[in-house]
């Protein structure tokens, strides 16, 4: 007859192993150190921004989650999520970034702009509207990802005022368009260019 102290340990459930941590997704970076309670102040389209993570928002939010659903600013587009499609971009201290890979505390301190911040006689937006227009060619179709292209045009235009063809598209390559509209596309940021070294503004 086995020992009460034998049937005991037979009887005992089987030590689980502890689950391994979950690996952090590709878009928020693993290295960023997120404490709870940090305030964080950057602008957004010329208006000042104050948070404290893991209090007014979630510590590990993305910017284009912040700007999209806190701000309403929804001409910030959210197709692949991986940044892969440029939909997502916005300035940042004048450069283009994919807000889908930039967590919110990587704002702090810096000048964000989205497609709402600039005016609607922007030589790039009026130059995207009238290559859509009969009779010019097209440089948007369904419209999701233009603002997008018009915020990659805008950091390419400040640092490159006369760019070729080949430099447009070079520039522009990190852009999807799902409805093929390249050529529209690149003649007028090629026109947006012309319209910049005649007098308009970046």
């Amino acid at each position: 007859m086995a020992s009460p102290r034998r049937a005991a340990r037979r009887s005992s459930p089987p030590r689980r192993r502890p689950r391994p941590e979950p690996t952090p997704p590709a878009s928020v970076p693993a290295k960023i150190a997120l404490p709870p309670g940090r305030s964080i102040v950057f602008s957004v389209n010329g208006k000042t921004v104050r948070r404290t993570l893991g209090w007014d928002v979630p510590a590990g939010m993305k910017l284009s989650e912040f700007l999209r659903e806190e701000l309403g600013l929804t001409g910030v587009k959210v197709a692949c999520g991986q940044g892969a499609c440029g939909a997502c971009t916005v300035l940042l201290d004048g450069r283009a970034v994919l807000s889908c890979m930039m967590l919110l505390a990587q704002a702090d301190g810096h000048a964000v702009v989205t497609i709402e911040g600039l005016p609607a006689d922007d030589p790039v937006i009026r130059a995207f509207a009238e290559q859509s227009a009969p009779g010019h060619g097209t440089a948007l179709q369904c419209g999701f990802c233009t603002p997008g292209f018009v915020m990659t045009a805008k950091a390419l235009l400040a640092e490159n005022p006369a760019p070729t063809l080949e430099e447009v598209r070079q520039g522009l390559s990190g852009n999807l368009c799902r409805c093929g509209c390249y050529q529209g596309i690149a003649q007028a940021v090629l026109e947006a260019a012309r319209r910049l070294r005649e007098g308009g503004a970046a």
